[in-house]
């Protein structure tokens, strides 16, 4: 285990923020991880995986703890369900492929969502009316005042819309080394009612789809709509979709009677962040080389050479801009680290 100095991070954030850790190590077992969050020599540590779900300010002073602990084992079987134990540092794509590839149901509709299996419940990750808590069995994580490992249910890790423990009470307090999850072998449950999915299933004349289908079709969606992050540096969805109260709703609708909208309960409605940005003009919106994606108003990218702070000023530019228009708050879904 080797620790680096002056690490430039840019190919270790998805946002291709060209910022530098003063240290820097890669960690590939859990024995490593608590070997060094016990190291008193570095006061401040920062855990990082796929890099895609957060933003970098500038230098950081502080140790970058770079998670790469891989590893997928069968915990469990039967006719209908297998339990799958999948390690921090695993790709969630390369995830989604392998499930596939053994007809293991219930994450296809996540497909291409970037980053790592071990950051995937901090944020409970979700997309096309899927998310992660939905084949979540539990996780164990390290805790870092002392080093030992600790098991989390379901219940434990208190899960809501791209929430959970670890970003709430739990914050800054254990790093995740691996998750295990429940999938389907027979009798799939095929979720195909959110979004363009039906519509891209139909534009292939798929009349009853498997679950690789499903996974065709977000993968097609999402490649229409959020750029490659090799390619136009991003972390996908910037902002959160806001969750507003019955009493705000039906004032906001009744000034924007064409908003789209998605009834959560009786008394909460979510309000889509991107369709919010793009009535504020930011859609395609450029300021240096910070800017907001041509076709997907939730995305913010850097067109090169765009610190954090420019894509950070963007972005509370539109938040600011959002409440004066509509008197909705939106937030980031992605973690600012100054």
């Amino acid at each position: 285990m080797t620790v680096l100095e002056n690490f430039s991070l840019k190919d270790y954030n998805t946002f291709g923020i060209a910022a530098r850790a003063k240290y820097f190590v890669e960690i590939n077992s859990v024995s490593a991880l608590q070997e060094i969050l016990s190291n008193d020599s570095y006061p401040r540590k920062i855990c990082i995986g796929g890099g895609s779900n957060m933003l970098l300010t500038g230098d950081i002073d502080a140790l970058f703890i770079y998670i790469n602990i891989k590893g997928k084992e069968i915990i469990n079987e039967n006719q209908e369900q297998v339990s799958v134990k999948v390690m921090a540092g695993e790709n969630w794509h390369e995830l989604v492929l392998w499930t596939l590839d053994n007809d293991f149901g219930g994450i296809e509709n996540m497909s291409l969502i970037p980053g790592n299996t071990g950051t995937a419940p901090i944020q409970n990750i979700g997309a096309y009316g899927v998310e992660l808590k939905d084949t979540f069995l539990e996780c164990e994580a390290v805790r870092i005042s002392d080093q030992k490992l600790i098991t989390f249910s379901k219940e434990d890790c208190a899960f809501g819309y791209r929430d959970s423990l670890f970003k709430n009470k739990g914050k800054d307090k254990f790093v995740i080394t691996s998750v295990t999850f429940s999938f389907t072998k027979k009798h799939h449950i095929i979720k195909t009612g959110y979004g363009a999915i039906e519509e891209e299933l139909s534009k292939n004349s798929i009349a009853n789809p498997t679950i690789r289908d499903v996974s065709n079709a977000v993968i097609a969606i999402r490649q229409s709509k959020l750029p490659d992050p090799k390619e136009l540096g991003n972390s996908g969805s910037f902002f959160k979709n806001p969750i507003i109260s019955k009493k705000a709703f039906n004032i906001f609708i009744e000034a924007q009677p064409n908003a789209p909208y998605y009834k959560v309960s009786e008394d909460y409605f979510k309000i889509p962040a991107g369709w919010l940005i793009e009535q504020c003009g930011y859609k395609g919106k450029r300021i240096g080389d910070a800017g907001v994606h041509t076709k997907q108003a939730l995305v913010l990218v850097n067109y090169g050479n765009a610190t954090g702070e420019d894509i950070l000023g963007l972005a509370d530019q539109i938040i600011n801009e959002v409440m004066r228009r509509f008197g909705i708050k939106i937030g980031p879904e992605v973690n600012i680290i100054k």
